[in-house]
């Protein structure tokens, strides 16, 4: 998504610049080329772009398919806009620069929720590991101390009661996480 957002920017610059449209795509491709090298996925795609436009496919149907096939819900709109913005005359250059700017605070906000659920995650592995860390500290320092606890029935049965709700515990945070994930994804 990062790169299509440069693509737009350059494909905005190069219509402030007086390009059509067509030929700003056109255009991007070299600018991808130095940016991502020339196997990158935009510029495989702004390729695509180029050879649709020799055979006389609409610039809006290319578009629609490569947010089709890229499956990014970004591109998929940034197509439908700019269909409709061709379609009506708008201002093409305003258009795919608003969309650019937009894209650009998804990615951030992206990478700020990536950031966050990663400690988040950091958190709950020091939650799951940290019952076991103090019952190692506590038998190296003081051994014996849970003897009482492992040696008669009241004893084991609070233990396994106490695993159990940390079994759950452990689930639950799993389970959080997975759809916290899911939801970013």
């Amino acid at each position: 998504m990062g790169q299509f957002r440069e693509c737009i920017l350059s494909v905005s610059s190069s219509l402030q610049a007086g390009y059509s449209v067509e030929n700003a795509f056109l255009e991007c491709e070299q600018d991808m080329a130095l940016m991502f090298g020339r196997e990158s996925l935009i510029c495989t795609e702004l390729k695509l772009i180029r050879r649709g436009l020799h055979i006389n496919i609409s610039l809006e149907e290319l578009l629609t398919d490569l947010g089709e096939r890229s499956g990014c819900e970004e591109i998929v709109q940034f197509g439908e806009v700019f269909s409709i913005a061709k379609r009506s005359g708008g201002n093409l250059a305003e258009i795919i620069s608003s969309s650019s700017e937009l894209i650009g605070r998804k990615i951030e906000i992206r990478k700020e929720m990536n950031a966050l659920l990663g400690g988040k995650k950091m958190e709950l592995t020091i939650m799951k590991l940290m019952p076991f860390a103090i019952l190692v500290y506590i038998e190296l320092a003081n051994p014996g101390y849970f003897d009482i606890l492992y040696h008669n029935i009241f004893g084991v049965l609070v233990m396994t009661g106490c695993l159990v709700v940390y079994l759950g515990a452990y689930l639950a945070g799993e389970a959080v996480m997975k759809r916290m994930w899911a939801a970013l994804i």
